[in-house]
């Protein structure tokens, strides 16, 4: 979760690019039931959240800017009445942010109303619009989104065979990067990820009977679903009245889960491929303490995503670990913008340490990911003012050098510090007395050893797919355009 930021401004971590949530449950509360969902993953985007039902003659939606809580309320909520229901909630990625970018997006295929939400980035709807033959097919598009590219492909092809899996199937074939997606016709819900399983989504079944599709499996605790199973890469599973129905839109290729939802993306409570993301983050702790061993007197987590890898380095070396961070919980993503004097030290707005605990003491302090090191230096600042005699940041993923361009909002690689400094300038940048990342082997191994295949390229810089040249150049050094865009099968 960020602080406050400017227009244009991107926070100085990784953030995420979205949640989405379906429910098929006739006779349930489905609106409701998706409120709840959107609120057990709105760590996952906080720009907007939307609903939309389906009550078998028709599609209603409703959405707005703001939080789930902000959104919705008892009236909005009661109006949307239906058998199926999906929703979104939303951090601005590809389109920008604004009204037109909240989903789910609402589209017609002759008189049939559709809605689709999308967690992910494609990474050649650039080309899709260039291509003047295809576009000759579609309908005028409104805005800039993925989503909305996707839905008139899925359009095209259903107006042409009058079955929405083959307009599925079809936008599939088209389009590349990564996408889990949830789409309501007013009879059927139906959920579908990209061939490589780059985002995460999963399928759960509520007690009385119908599903639940989550991108995480804290969406289905909260509505009391089980979890099932995940929908799997290049698979199409659609919920009706006749049930539970799956077929393989387009075959699957190389796995490749992104491998940052285990450091701070998901929820410690939530399981991924069969791995249970608060495990995980306390195996990074432990690995980082066999690699990067410290003399110190306590372990700090830097509160959320920084406190199970601390509990496991703290396990791992014997140093005690302690609660020396307090985190302002009700701060989150603000319409009160801070002054200059707050902002040049931001990270007190939401983090405050404790002189009693940490007075004297030297320090180990865990977190998930240095991205431009501004907000590591004002910790480290923060941690010697409160009397701390050393501060030892140890970071429990490798170093983030390369944009993400599936669905994570990074910046451009010339202000990723660990991209244009070595692990010693960082530390004299950051004002640490030591700093040391996780290694990418012991990362992966941290996270699941027998895991059928990462994406790691915010690492490495080995793309699971193609990076169109538009899109290189927003994200690259110059001379380095092309260099790291290899297809799938180069990556073997």
């Amino acid at each position: 979760m960020s602080t406050s930021l400017l227009p244009g401004e991107k926070p100085d971590r990784l953030e995420e690019a979205c949640a989405v949530f379906g429910v098929y449950a006739p006779g349930e509360d489905v609106a409701r039931l998706t409120c709840f969902g959107l609120q057990a993953l709105q760590h996952r985007g906080q720009e907007s959240a939307g609903i939309a039902v389906g009550d078998g003659e028709t599609v209603m939606a409703y959405k707005d800017l703001g939080l789930v809580t902000q959104v919705f309320n008892e009236g909005s909520l009661s109006a949307l009445k239906g058998n199926l229901a999906i929703g979104h909630c939303r951090y601005s990625t590809a389109g920008g942010g604004g009204w037109e970018g909240a989903q789910p997006h609402i589209s017609a295929i002759d008189n049939v109303l559709i809605a689709l939400a999308h967690n992910g980035t494609l990474v050649n709807t650039g080309e899709v619009r260039e291509n003047q033959s295809l576009m000759e097919t579609l309908e005028h598009l409104r805005s800039n989104t993925d989503s909305e590219v996707a839905a008139k492909l899925i359009g095209a092809e259903t107006r042409r065979t009058h079955h929405l899996r083959d307009g599925i199937r079809a936008m599939m074939n088209e389009l590349v990067g990564a996408y889990a997606m949830v789409l309501a016709s007013p009879d059927s819900l139906y959920a579908f990820r990209d061939p490589n399983g780059i985002r995460p989504l999963c399928i759960g079944t509520l007690p009385g009977g119908g599903w639940v599709v989550s991108s995480e499996t804290c969406g289905l605790d909260i509505v009391g679903a089980a979890y099932l199973r995940d929908v799997e890469p290049g698979e199409i599973v659609r919920f009706s009245e006749e049930g539970m129905s799956s077929m393989q839109g387009v075959p699957a290729g190389r796995r490749a889960s992104c491998i940052f939802e285990y450091v701070y993306f998901a929820r410690p409570d939530s399981v991924i491929d069969g791995q249970s993301v608060y495990q995980a983050r306390r195996t990074m702790g432990a690995t980082l303490a066999e690699e990067a061993p410290v003399d110190a007197d306590l372990v700090l987590g830097v509160p959320d995503s920084g406190v199970p890898p601390a509990m496991g380095f703290a396990a791992a070396s014997g140093i005690p670990y302690v609660d020396g961070i307090v985190k302002n919980r009700y701060v989150g993503r603000s319409f009160i913008q801070p002054t200059q004097a707050m902002r040049q030290n931001a990270v007190r707005i939401k983090l405050n340490p404790l002189p009693s605990v940490i007075a004297g003491k030297r320090l180990v302090v865990i977190d998930d990911s240095i991205v431009r090191g501004n907000t590591s230096k004002q910790l480290v600042a923060m941690l010697r003012q409160a009397g701390a005699s050393e501060v030892h940041l140890r970071i429990v993923s490798p170093e983030v050098k390369w944009p993400c361009f599936y669905g994570i909002d990074t910046d451009t690689q010339d202000q990723l510090i660990a991209a244009n400094m070595t692990v010693d300038e960082m530390c004299d940048f950051i004002g640490a007395d030591s700093l040391a990342f996780i290694s990418l082997e012991g990362f992966r191994n941290a996270v699941k050893p027998d895991h059928p295949g990462f994406c790691d390229a915010c690492f490495t810089g080995d793309y699971i797919t193609e990076i169109p040249e538009e899109l290189q150049d927003k994200g690259f050094f110059p001379e380095n355009r092309g260099r790291r865009s290899i297809a799938a099968a180069d990556n073997q």
